[in-house]
């Protein structure tokens, strides 16, 4: 059987990288719609008894085809004796940045205090690595109108269907079909992570916690919507990346888009991700600065107000599930271990908003107190995959400080602003860009206490679309002639 699969999977991927080899462009169509798709895939191929190394295999497809999309750019740029874009700040910070990276994967792990061992490298390196890959494919595929406005539709779109399934299982699918559906041993025994979320027997593993909110008590809990990413957090950056798109070109084709942007604002609400509710705010507050529209301001305002509201609302009309007796045992126990945390959605003391800023404040003491770093591998995911000592989580810029030390985080920080300052020059007069900057810096506020490039969906699509969009230089006249040319009719 696994010869079949193999030869399967060898087929499919050896179209879709002929494909990209033709159109380094198709990478981000594949990237956008396939990663949305590939947790729920991956985990119905091991229930369906694909394990080991034939799925690991097959969850390469990614890094397979980034691969490809890069060699054919930089196969391109020597035979044009000439690099496909002009280079500015993001592009040598970028560089720097992964030169960092790979140096601290050679240097040992006993010289930098860290316990990682080479499959946690491994791992961490690929994390810090992704983004830089995909901006740079982004970088270089001088992309024309017409594919922009195509991978935007094709974005909202996949937004607009992840949100419909999400709302729909939520409703119509029960929380025991979840835990009896190969996730749990998926996420516990092929990807390694130590979940222990409701399951059959949480004290060894169960789904992940951020499935479900857990009220307080014995009461039932309240659905989380997890929809084909199988996360809240995941599915909640495709929404928020959606709906500053939408609302970037809610001008243009007005009813289709209303109808995504209300598909993704009900599937960002039933995710119930309040950080991700915060970052949208902040990413429509840039994009009304960018538009210079100061009355577009009072959306952020209205986003803002939602979030504090539907931490009241959301516990009395969410859906709803049960725990096991077994879930119940565990939950006793670790509410032992935790006194005076609160389950109200909108105490300041609710337990995972008390972990959250606990784990934020950790790591900066962790980076100013170890500034030359641990070594990659020792923070966030990827320690959680290989059973190393976490020494720091949930914020990418103290998870990368804990790694590559300050100059590290500072490199990263000076990306980060230097390709957001690229994306809001570019969108003063493209709205596409304009959704991306605003899109960017939203992502960047969620880095504070999430590792949001873990997410594959962000670090592919939301770092190769911006590199395609940032704007160091003027844009290319001969590409604005291309798509003039393109534009007008053809005579016989």
């Amino acid at each position: 059987m696994t010869v079949v699969e193999l030869a399967v999977y060898a087929v499919a991927l050896g179209a879709a990288a002929a494909a990209v080899w033709r159109r380094p462009v198709t990478a981000l169509y594949l990237f956008v719609v396939g990663l949305a798709l590939h947790n729920a895939v991956m985990a119905a191929l091991y229930a369906a008894g694909v394990r080991g190394t034939t799925l690991t295999a097959i969850t390469a497809w990614k890094e397979i085809l980034l691969a490809v999309a890069l060699l054919r750019v930089a196969t391109a740029a020597v035979r044009e004796r000439r690099l496909p874009f002009r280079p500015g700040p993001p592009d040598w910070l970028a560089l720097a940045f992964a030169a960092l990276a790979v140096a601290y994967a050679l240097v040992p792990q006993s010289a930098l205090g860290g316990a990682a061992g080479t499959k946690a490298v491994a791992l961490g390196l690929r994390h810090d690595l992704v983004p830089v890959a995909a901006f740079f494919l982004g970088r270089s595929l001088r992309l024309g109108r017409p594919d922009l406005r195509r991978l935007g539709w094709a974005l909202l779109g996949t937004a607009g269907l992840v949100a419909a399934a999400g709302l729909v299982d939520v409703y119509a699918v029960s929380i025991s079909w979840w835990r009896t559906n190969g996730v749990v041993a998926y996420f516990h025994d092929h990807l390694g992570y130590d979940y222990h979320g409701t399951g059959v027997n949480p004290s060894v593993a169960g789904l992940p916690e951020n499935f479900v909110y857990n009220v307080g008590g014995d009461r039932p809990f309240l659905r989380r919507l997890v929809s084909t990413f199988l996360s809240p957090l995941a599915s909640s950056y495709l929404f928020v990346v959606a709906l500053v798109g939408a609302a970037a070109v809610v001008r243009r084709r007005r009813w289709p888009v209303l109808a995504v942007g209300a598909l993704c604002a009900a599937g960002l609400l039933w995710t119930f991700t309040r950080s991700a509710l915060l970052a949208l705010a902040v990413g429509l507050v840039v994009l009304a600065l960018l538009r210079r529209r100061p009355h577009e301001l009072g959306a952020a305002v209205a986003v803002v107000a939602v979030a504090l509201a539907w931490a009241h609302v959301f516990p009395h009309v969410g859906p709803t599930g049960t725990w096991t007796r077994a879930d119940l045992v565990y939950q006793h126990r670790i509410a032992e271990q935790r006194p005076g945390a609160s389950n109200a959605a909108a105490s300041v003391n609710e337990s995972s908003l008390r972990e959250h800023w606990s784990s934020l404040r950790q790591g900066v003491r962790t980076v100013l107190d170890h500034p030359q770093g641990y070594g990659l591998g020792n923070v966030g995911q990827t320690a959680s995959r290989t059973n190393t000592p976490l020494l720091a989580g949930e914020s990418n810029y103290t998870e990368l400080g804990t790694e590559l030390g300050v100059l590290g985080a500072l490199l990263w920080v000076g990306w980060l602003l230097a390709l957001l300052a690229a994306l809001v020059r570019a969108g003063r007069t493209d709205r596409w860009a304009a959704a991306m900057a605003a899109a960017f810096a939203a992502i960047a506020a969620l880095a504070i206490q999430t590792d949001v490039i873990g997410d594959p969906w962000v670090a592919y699509c939301v770092w190769g679309i911006g590199g395609s969009l940032a704007l160091v230089g003027p844009r290319p006249a001969e590409t604005r002639l291309e798509e003039r040319l393109a534009a007008a009719p053809r005579t016989s």
